[in-house]
Order: structure tokens, then sequence, then C-alpha cells
């Protein structure tokens, strides 16, 4: 009777269970969607800007900018910023990015580099702690990031490397890639690179027929601090939609599990209900036998 007892208990957690992983599954795809739609309108521009700076940069020859080189005296100190979640539930998203972030600030330190560590995420802030790796500072910017904010933070790196208190600036967070294919990255935000890939059209071979107006000068005082901006809010929405992504998955899992297990339950519970059917007709059978 207790094993009857226990099995029903079981056999409703499961199922309260099952419908908590269906609903957070179901808000998963909602959220998945809204954080797709606008990390995928964003995406153009953020290519598209960069591969402008890159043919300026290269076209502009001579022409330099603060942004665009390293420090003439190293300070010694690297920002890192880690992006990672507020809840849990995603799968293997925050250990992912954590890994590669602990990875990064390591080399950083046995390089000799002072890290200046900034950490968006509840989990990424526990994470750091629990390591013993000091944090300068921690923020949230929620399931929907704001531009505004994002700009705030990318004008405050450029600040700070522009007046030499840091001499490079690292992003680690999730690129989003596909429905399936989420990708920890590490990206060297500063300084921006200027060498311009193959995929930038021949922006080296055409070059030369490029003319500047107004100067390249003032073209890339206005395109450095925009591609820094975009580049640091794509990385956030970037992210959102991948713990979206892979908390969907989690959660579908997680609900599969609970479906097999409550199978599972209510097989043993007919079993051992069934058995104690048999039990007590045979108790039946041999009294009345033993009563004869």
């Amino acid at each position: 009777m207790a094993q009857i007892r226990e099995l029903k208990k079981r056999m409703v957690a499961v199922r309260t269970i099952q419908r908590i992983t269906k609903t957070m599954q179901m808000i998963a795809t909602a959220k998945f969607n809204a954080a797709l739609q606008r990390a995928r309108a964003s995406r153009p521009y953020t290519d598209t800007i960069r591969k402008l700076v890159e043919e300026v940069s290269a076209a502009a020859g001579e022409v330099t900018h603060p942004l665009l080189e390293r420090p003439a005296k190293p300070s010694g100190t690297e920002t890192v910023l880690v992006i990672t979640s507020d809840r849990g539930l995603a799968g293997s998203y925050n250990g992912q990015v954590l890994r590669k972030a602990e990875r990064l600030v390591r080399e950083l330190q046995q390089a000799g580099k002072k890290v200046q560590l900034l950490v968006a995420g509840k989990k990424g802030v526990a994470f750091f702690r629990f390591a013993r790796i000091p944090l300068t500072r921690s923020f949230s910017f929620g399931d929907k990031p704001a531009f505004e904010e994002a700009a705030r933070l990318a004008d405050e790196f450029m600040s700070d490397y522009a007046a030499g208190k840091s001499d490079a600036v690292h992003v680690v967070s999730m690129r989003f890639v596909s429905a399936a294919k989420q990708l920890p990255e590490a990206i060297n935000l500063l300084p921006i690179s200027s060498t311009a890939s193959p995929s930038a059209g021949g922006a080296a071979a055409r070059s030369s027929t490029l003319e500047f107006s107004p100067s390249a000068e003032q073209i890339l005082s206005d395109l450095l601090p925009r591609t820094v901006r975009i580049q640091v809010f794509q990385c956030f929405l970037d992210s959102v939609v991948s713990e979206q992504a892979m908390r969907r998955v989690a959660m579908k899992a997680a609900t599969d599990n609970a479906t097999g297990l409550g199978r599972l339950l209510k097989r043993n519970f007919n079993r051992a209900r069934q058995a104690k059917i048999t039990t007590e007709l045979t108790e039946i059978v041999s009294g009345a036998a033993a009563l004869s």
C-alpha cells in the first residue's frame, strides 16, 4: 500500500513538472521569435557598417584614428565584457560563455595583464564570485536590451581606450547562427581592425578609386564610434536570442523526459495495484479453502 501511495505522489509531481516545463517552453518560444526579429533586423546594418569601415580605412591611406591604433603608452590593463543571462534553465548557454570567458581572463592574467572585468547577467556574477575572480562592475540589460544602454556602455569603452586607461576591449558572448546552432565567441572590440576581409567585396582593390567628401578623417570620426556602439548592441541581441533558443530546447527536452517518466510511473503503478489485487484475492481464496 505504501508503494502505491508513493507512486501516486510521484505521478502527480511529474505531471506538475511537465505542465511547468511545457509552459516555459511556450514562453521561451514566444520570446525567441521576438528576439530573433530584433537580431535579424539589426544584423545587415552591423555587417554593412563594419565592411564600410574596412573599406574607408583601407582607402584612407595614412589617415589614423585613436580607435584604430593601440595606445602609445600601454597601461597594462585590458577590459573584458562577459554577457550571460539573469536566469538559468537555458541548457549549456551560460556554461559555454563562462568557460570561454574564464580561459580568456586566465590567458590575459598569465600574460601579465590587469583585467578589468565587466559582467552582464546574474549567472556570470555568481560564477566569477565562486571562481574568486574580482569583478569591476556588474549590470543587467534584461530580455530587451535598449540601444541607448548599449551605446552608453560602448562610449565608456571608447573613452577609457582613447584616454589610455585600457589597452584593448574584448567582448565574450554567444553568437546566434541559427535556431539549431549558437557559438560562444570572444571578439576584439577595440582597437578596431582596419584590415579588409576577403568577403568585403574587394575593398582593397577599389581603394584607389574612392574619393572622400568630407575628408576621410571626418568620415572615420563618425563611422568608428557608430561601429563600436552597434557591435556592442548586436552582441547583446545575439545573446538574448541564443539564450531563448537554448532555453526552448532545454524545456522541450525536460517536457519529453517528464512525459516518458510519467508513462513509466503509470506502468509501475498499474503493476503494483495488480499485484496488490492478486495478493488480496489469494488471501481470500486461501481463507475460504481453510474454512471448508
